[in-house]
């Protein structure tokens, strides 16, 4: 593989084996987030709504792409098969693909603050039990725009390398090309 490629690999429903096959590239659409997570969808698009602006600074999004296509870095870390779904082996650019640490995004999906250190981290949870509260709460409610704005301002740390919280690596690509598949497992 040249030095420009890397292997991804991704699950997604059979369905998109059609798309394509019809239309040479598959994005993520709205509709296809709110079927897979139907409830807690709006949760979900919340945070997608953000990686994506931020996101397309480190690589530009095409112009029709709203969400990210989450992609394993290793075939020993791809998500298992199931029942309905398909894996494809890809190979990508690398300059295509956005690496993150899994822990990072762990505390963004649950709303919470990534700490820049120790230190910022005992200061942040201090704050929080001055208010008597927690990331989650500050989230959700209208009560603590300040506190609110500090987390979503934090999970700029994401694609700060320089701040680790996990060695398991994540990635995403802003679509996938038909002409990119290497391999489908059913």
């Amino acid at each position: 593989m040249p030095m420009d490629k890397v292997k991804v690999w991704t699950r997604q429903s059979e369905g998109i084996l059609d798309i394509l096959e019809k239309e040479g590239r598959y994005i993520v659409k709205k509709e296809y987030i709110e079927k897979k997570m139907e409830e807690h969808a709006g949760l979900y698009l919340d945070v997608y709504t953000w990686y994506s602006a931020k996101a397309g600074s480190v690589s530009p999004k095409p112009a029709d792409v709203l969400y990210p296509v989450w992609v394993s870095l290793s075939q020993e870390e791809k998500l298992d098969d199931t029942e309905g779904d398909v894996t494809l082996e890809l190979s990508v650019e690398r300059s295509s693909l956005i690496v993150l640490d899994i822990d990072k995004w762990g505390y963004i999906v649950n709303y919470m603050y990534i700490p820049k250190d120790k230190q910022d981290e005992a200061e942040h949870d201090r704050m929080l039990g001055d208010y008597r509260i927690d990331d989650t709460k500050a989230y959700m409610t209208p009560f603590y725009p300040s506190v609110k704005s500090k987390i979503i301002k934090s999970w700029d740390r994401l694609f700060d390398d320089t701040i680790v919280m996990s060695p398991v690596k994540i990635g995403t690509i802003w679509e996938i090309r038909k002409e990119w598949i290497l391999n489908i497992t059913r």
